[in-house]
């Protein structure tokens, strides 16, 4: 086992750790692009610096590691998988995200550009989406953000009335690696129990989101 350790949004280190995993176990056949930056802003609030912190990780970083990984594929003639950890509001927007959804469509893009340039040479791309799926090492702001929602209905605010097992979400994961998806490129799959298509018969009141932050009126200061 090797765990090299890079900062993804630099290229020259992206290529040293794909030369230390093919060092140690020759070319990787998987890559799992999973790295992303995020947290809540109303968009006016979203500084320059905050801005390039999250599409310089979720978007350019997956991207470098992905042209890392085709292109050494490429010179090989070899076959190989990508799975590309996606968001669902990379379809609907994110309200409160702008810097992630941005990001995040930008790398469902990838997906399905890469798809088809890459397709000929027997590399496929794929993206993953997650939904709600609870684990002992989450982040505090997203445990934050279930406890403030309402502590125990995080299953009850799912249309499958549960949350994902993690082993379920390895599983989907599992399947777009292997050669039983060989067919399967540029397809974005959501693992959410149907929770990003659930709609209200009757829409609910707009609450606009700095109201939902917590923060006050915007000022040119802010």
């Amino acid at each position: 086992m090797t765990a090299p350790v890079c900062d993804i949004r630099d290229p020259e280190r992206v290529a040293d750790v794909f030369d230390a995993a093919q060092a140690a176990f020759g070319l990787p056949d998987v890559l799992v692009n999973n790295a992303a930056a995020n947290f809540p802003s109303p968009a006016e609030d979203l500084s320059p610096r905050a801005w390039r912190a999250v599409v310089d990780i979720t978007l350019t970083g997956t991207w470098f590691m992905t042209r890392e990984f085709g292109r050494r594929h490429l010179a090989a003639g070899t076959p190989g998988s990508i799975v590309n950890i996606g968001a669902s509001y990379a379809w609907t927007g994110g309200p409160g995200f702008a810097h992630s959804a941005a990001a995040k469509a930008g790398v469902k893009n990838l997906v399905e550009t890469l798809a088809v340039e890459w397709g000929p040479y027997g590399i496929q791309i794929n993206g993953l989406v997650p939904g709600l799926f609870p684990h002992a090492d989450m982040s505090e702001d997203i445990r934050g953000g279930l406890e403030r929602a309402a502590p125990g209905t995080k299953d009850a605010r799912q249309p499958a009335l549960r949350v994902g097992a993690p082993r379920e979400l390895g599983w989907a994961a599992t399947f777009l690696a292997s050669p039983y998806a060989r067919f399967v490129t540029g397809h974005t799959l959501v693992v959410d129990g149907a929770n990003w298509q659930r709609r209200s018969v009757v829409n609910p009141e707009v609450v606009p989101v700095r109201t939902q932050l917590g923060r006050g009126p915007f000022t040119a200061s802010s």
